[in-house]
Formats: C-alpha cells, structure tokens, sequence
C-alpha cells in the first residue's frame, strides 16, 4: 500500500481503451491517479477530439481528475524533425515517447506531483523497458520518480481491452501519428 502523502500519480494516457486498466491498478494499489492526456503526436485533429471524448468518458466513469493538455501537432513534427522516415518502432516513435513523458514530467512537476507513469506501456506493440529508460531518465532530470509498471502484466491489455468495450469507448486501429497510417 501506499502512503498518505504519496498517494497521487500522474499518469500520462495515450487514448482511453490504453489507460483504463492502468487506473484501475493504480487504485488498487492505493494511488490516486490523476491522468494526463498529452498526445501532440495524433495526426489529425478529429482523432485528437475522438480519442479526448473518449478519455473524458472514462475518467468520469472512473472517476478519476483529467488534465488536458492543449493539441500541438506542431510540437510533434518539429520535434521529429527529420526521422519521418524511420520505420515503425524506431527512433522516430523513441522521439515520441521521449517527448510526451518529457511533457508529463514537467506537468507533473507544475502540479507538485512526484511520482509518474504512462500508460503507453500496456501495449504488446511498444517496448516496456525502452518506454521505462526514457521515462526514468527524465524524470530523473526533474526530481520526478518515474514508476514503471508494465500494465500489459496479468492480462492487463486483455483487462483494458475489456473495459473499453464495456463502456463502449471510441476504438482506433493505430497509434496516432501521420507514419503510422502508411
């Protein structure tokens, strides 16, 4: 269990089917999560606005606090800039990671958070320990103790996947970016 005064976490969310079991794991383990919805990466902004509905209906059914932060495409492509046409897995999606969890950390700081986690790593299509090295190394940088759990862990993508459908949450087929569709 945790203790009182380490009870919030910041917890960085990629779309809502991503994040759901990773909230409800966080409250088991006695945290308050607080999600950050970050994603300047989404190629458009209707999928930025469809995947947003979506985390606003689950935080509300969870009831768990949502920040939002503001969509910046621009931010993503030029800190992208010219790994457009590294393959899928690459270090153009390392740039991604690097910068949406640079992005929490520094949220997280403002809020006076000193704990974070993403639900990126939930995916059995993204690297848990490559996301927990970027994590940790800037939150580091930031007096920010990253936490890395691999929510994908005792069917957690499974779990997810499951509470998405139940609440009838909006469902993408890629990870957001303009390369990923191709």
């Amino acid at each position: 269990m945790v203790q009182n005064n380490d009870k919030r976490i910041l917890l960085h969310a990629c779309c809502a089917i991503c994040s759901g079991y990773p909230i409800t794991l966080l409250k088991e383990l006695g945290y308050i999560p607080i999600v950050y919805f970050c994603n300047p990466n989404l190629d458009t902004v209707e999928e930025y606005n469809k995947r947003l509905n979506a985390q606003q209906e689950l935080c509300e059914a969870l009831d768990v606090e949502l920040v939002v932060e503001e969509y910046n495409p621009q931010e993503y492509l030029d800190y992208i800039q010219g790994l457009e046409n590294e393959p899928e897995k690459g270090k153009r999606c390392d740039k991604c990671i690097e910068l949406r969890l640079l992005k929490a950390v520094q949220k997280a700081k403002y809020l006076g958070l000193n704990k974070l986690t993403t639900s990126l790593t939930i995916s059995p299509h993204k690297n848990f320990s490559k996301i927990s090295q970027i994590g940790a190394d800037i939150s580091n940088k930031f007096g920010i103790e990253y936490m890395a759990y691999d929510f994908k862990k005792k069917d957690g993508f499974l779990k997810t996947n499951k509470l998405s459908k139940d609440l009838n949450l909006y469902r993408q087929n890629y990870c957001g970016c303009k390369f990923a569709k191709k």
